[in-house]
């Protein structure tokens, strides 16, 4: 069921939190919500809250690394790892308008976020991750 559902959200655009509860659940979309209505200023949630649900789906984590957040302080709950994602998408979103915008904002993030060459990237899998976000962002309303 939930690869029919994932089908079918890759053939149309749905809002970020639609595409969290389709892969999560009404819950953790509560948690999602959350997340973004505390780490995301108003006027960018627009912006970058279908780039946060678009990490979800590319890093595809089982539980406590939904969003791939390795950080030592973060807690193995959904809401922490979503609130973590959308705090660093919100940093690096203001880093990078202070660097003057060069380049794509999701190639500047996925350098920080999911580096090439990372040493717990032992298999390479990180050269995909910009081109994941970028496509699941634009088909959660990015």
């Amino acid at each position: 069921m939930l690869l029919i559902t994932t089908l079918l959200l890759s053939l149309a655009q749905v809002t970020p939190y639609d595409a969290i509860k389709a892969k999560d659940g009404v819950a953790c979309a509560e948690q999602f919500q959350d997340a973004i209505e505390v780490n995301i200023r108003a006027e960018c949630r627009e912006m970058l809250a279908p780039i946060v649900s678009a990490i979800r789906y590319a890093e595809n984590g089982s539980k406590g690394r939904e969003y791939g957040i390795l950080h030592p302080r973060v807690k193995p709950t959904y809401r922490s790892q979503a609130g973590w994602c959308a705090k660093t998408v919100q940093n690096n979103y203001d880093r990078w308008i202070k660097a003057g915008r060069k380049g794509d904002f999701i190639s500047f993030l996925g350098s920080r976020y999911c580096p090439i060459g990372a040493e717990n990237d032992p298999n390479g899998l990180n050269k995909h991750w910009v081109a994941n976000v970028t496509h699941y962002a634009k088909r959660h309303g990015g």
